[in-house]
């Protein structure tokens, strides 16, 4: 492939490693992982409410990976609530994976600033043969896209193996229980996934400006191996 070719396709993977190392960095700030609503189950049997009478015991939920806040509603109008995941809900979350996820996505916002870098240094400079070059391409842009999927995996499991909206709903509540009554993720959620698909097209990318994967054998070394043997 022609060198300009080369520069624009390096520079295009650039630009999209270091929109990934922003929007990810954007996401981890936001409260916009998931949002859902809870249903006041306690209210709602003791009243019997059925139909539009459960509205009232329907309140919101909205949260990221620091802090949320909610809208309890027991029959009696909706009483907003913030709240903090450090220190105040350790003890009812699953803490391991939830310190997990957040390590992941630093390690996502680090490896997509360095993919950005020597993609950079790539289309302008001479880089070595090495972890400068292709190969190093190739590392960065796999552990960008593996640590985004493994984000993903570990906050799904937290969210619907773990029950986390649950867990959240019923903090502190002594007299009423909640129950997930919708739930879905948001944004940020999505940012992540669009993250790692561009992780992965970058490595295509790398594919098409022509340089091979790591620890793939070409034809011509097959046989320039098989011209030695016989030599031999």
């Amino acid at each position: 492939m022609p060198a300009p070719q080369k520069k624009l396709i390096f520079c295009t993977a650039g630009v999209l490693s270091l929109a990934c190392a922003l929007g990810t960095a954007a996401a981890v700030g936001t409260q916009l992982w998931v949002r859902g609503t809870t249903l006041c189950t306690t209210g709602a049997l003791l009243v019997n409410a059925t139909g539009p009478e459960l509205h009232k015991f329907i309140g919101e939920i909205q949260y990221g990976l620091f802090s949320g806040h909610r809208v309890r509603q027991c029959g009696l109008g909706g009483r907003p609530f913030q709240f903090s995941f450090f220190p105040d809900l350790l003890k009812i979350i699953p803490a391991s994976i939830h310190v997990s996820v957040i390590l992941f996505c630093t390690v996502l916002i680090i490896f997509a600033l360095v993919g950005a870098g020597f993609f950079m240094f790539n289309a302008f400079g001479s880089p070595y043969e090495t972890l400068h070059g292709p190969v190093g391409l190739y590392l960065w842009s796999f552990i960008a896209c593996s640590c985004g999927c493994l984000i993903m995996i570990l906050f799904c499991s937290e969210v619907k193996i773990h029950h986390l909206s649950e867990k959240i709903a019923n903090f502190k509540e002594g007299t009423f229980t909640f129950k997930t009554h919708s739930e879905q993720f948001a944004n940020s959620f999505w940012t992540i996934l669009v993250c790692s698909l561009v992780h992965f097209l970058n490595a295509l990318l790398i594919r098409f400006a022509g340089f091979e994967f790591p620890f793939s054998k070409s034809k011509d070394s097959g046989r320039i191996t098989g011209a030695v043997d016989l030599m031999y």
